[in-house]
């Protein structure tokens, strides 16, 4: 690898000021769609000679397919997720392996300490107090890479709290967060906070404002850090 390319995973070089593609998972609320598109802008701003473009995996589009097809220049795709998984593993690279030009994916940009740190930043934000009992709210899935990755990110919390961490999830893993809120009450917690460990409004923060708890931390969205993280995955 030189400083003016990236190596794919099938060895095909990519200029290093090759087009950024952000791809998130999708969502119909709107302050979801805003917050993906607030990040691009961070990066848009510390990237002003790349273009900058947004993509989706599920839900809405543009695809990252259609956006690659669009674009048909070799490309970097950075998962806007915050843990590896199907999309990670499986999905994106097939997207990728069949793009008009060499595309590169890096890793997601999760699990990182800073993304953990906002979290708890919106934690604190949300009313958070020493002594609360707390939830992180994962999106879930059944890969064990994900696991691990929610794992590190609880360890993270509990180091920043100062006080034990339960995991929860939106989908695919239990227990559910309503779940997690209620083992913590029945185990005596006056107080249950979930922290959001997701990067924007949908449905899977939804089932966290649904869990009972007495706080619920806003998402991440468009923190600092996001976008820093954004940029170490490039530079990689």
């Amino acid at each position: 690898m030189t400083a003016a390319l990236l190596d794919t995973c099938a060895g095909v070089p990519v200029p290093a000021g090759a087009p950024v593609v952000l791809a998130a998972h999708g969502t119909e609320n709107a302050d979801g769609l805003r917050t993906v598109h607030a990040i691009a802008a961070r990066v848009a701003a510390r990237l002003p000679q790349r273009e900058v473009r947004v993509a989706f995996l599920d839900v809405v589009g543009p695809s990252v397919a259609d956006t690659l097809d669009e674009l048909a220049a070799p490309a970097v795709v950075v998962p806007l997720l915050l843990a590896p998984g199907y999309h990670v593993d499986v999905d994106l690279p097939a997207v990728a392996a069949a793009a008009p030009a060499p595309t590169l994916c890096t890793p997601p940009v999760g699990p990182d300490r800073r993304l953990v740190v906002a979290a708890c930043r919106r934690l604190q934000e949300a009313g958070w107090r020493p002594g609360d009992a707390v939830v992180l709210g994962a999106a879930g899935s059944s890969s064990p890479r994900s696991a691990a990755a929610t794992a590190r990110a609880v360890a993270w919390t509990a180091e920043l709290t100062g006080g034990p961490v339960v995991p929860a999830y939106a989908s695919a893993q239990r227990p559910t967060p309503a779940e997690a809120v209620a083992r913590l009450r029945s185990e005596g917690a006056r107080r249950v906070a979930v922290v959001t460990y997701l990067l924007a409004a949908g449905f899977f923060a939804g089932r966290m404002r649904e869990a009972g708890a007495d706080l619920v931390s806003a998402p991440i969205g468009d923190a600092p850090e996001v976008a820093e993280t954004v940029l170490d995955r490039l530079a990689a």
